[in-house]
């Protein structure tokens, strides 16, 4: 049964999120295994807004996982298989329950239209949710034993969130949300309007800009926390090559509302591959 739950995760996870998927080919065994549970539990939460019409029934759902995370689930909540390998891997390597309570609160701003307010609720949500993977990835590769990556993983996270939302900026305006900053774009004289029309203006240029900025100087500081680290730990962040690739698409972009051409699987695998290998 564990077995097959765990083969059913992998798939998920590939699916579902296939970018964090990659990122786990650099990990090996047992480590592997469970930092790939708590990306699949990620992938899981991350597509609840899409695959429902109103906020209720998404709540309901973080509900369940919150549920499921406290022991107190009702129904079979190991008959899920990511909900299984997941509760399996809190076990083995005493991972605090609170860190992915917290993910799950933080994702309840999936569910509604507001805008990002500005970057500091923006920083907060990527701490809570993209960083906070890091972070337990790191323990698990610390064999369970609690870590100081904060600096690696806070900063990390933050990148990661920021060109992952730059990436998908288009999409998201086209359905009326918006994932980055409100204030940036406030700042830069850009009115909502225009954003959910696809109107490219110098405002949003400019503010799309500087958001690609923001996330070069977290990358940069990821990049310094992270050869601070134990070696051993180090291939939890591997994520850090392939988001330099991304990063770089986006310099590149002359249309702010075109989705970015992806890079080959292959690619990111070399790159997070090589990246881990020089880190040794």
């Amino acid at each position: 049964m564990r077995e097959t739950n765990r083969k059913l995760t992998v798939e998920f996870l590939r699916e579902h999120d296939r970018d964090r998927y990659l990122s786990s080919l650099v990990l090996s065994g047992n480590a592997r295994d469970a930092v790939t549970a708590l990306l699949a539990f990620n992938a899981d939460v991350a597509a609840i807004r899409s695959r429902v019409s109103e906020p209720a029934p998404g709540e309901i759902r973080l509900q369940w996982w919150n549920d499921a995370l406290a022991g107190s689930g009702h129904g079979a909540v190991h008959s899920n298989p990511v909900a299984d390998c997941l509760l399996a891997t809190l076990d083995e390597f005493s991972i605090p329950v609170g860190t992915l309570q917290r993910l799950l609160g933080a994702r309840r701003f999936d569910l509604y239209d507001d805008p990002m307010p500005d970057l500091e609720s923006f920083e907060g949500y990527a701490g809570e949710t993209a960083s906070s993977l890091y972070q337990i990835s790191a323990m698990i590769l610390n064999q369970g034993n609690v870590v100081e990556a904060g600096d690696a993983a806070g900063h990390l996270g933050v990148a990661h969130a920021m060109i992952g939302h730059l990436r998908a900026f288009g999409l998201n305006a086209s359905v009326g949300r918006i994932f980055l900053p409100w204030s940036i774009f406030a700042a830069n004289g850009v009115k909502e309007a225009e954003m959910f029309s696809g109107t490219t203006s110098d405002g949003v240029v400019e503010s799309l800009g500087q958001i690609t900025e923001l996330a070069a100087s977290h990358l940069d500081k990821a990049s310094a926390a992270i050869a601070q680290l134990p070696k051993q730990l180090r291939p939890a962040f591997a994520a850090i090559a392939m988001l330099r690739a991304q990063h770089r698409q986006l310099d590149q972009m002359l249309e702010p509302y075109a989705a970015p051409v992806d890079m080959a699987d292959w690619r990111k695998i070399l790159a997070m591959t090589i990246w881990t290998w020089r880190s040794r």
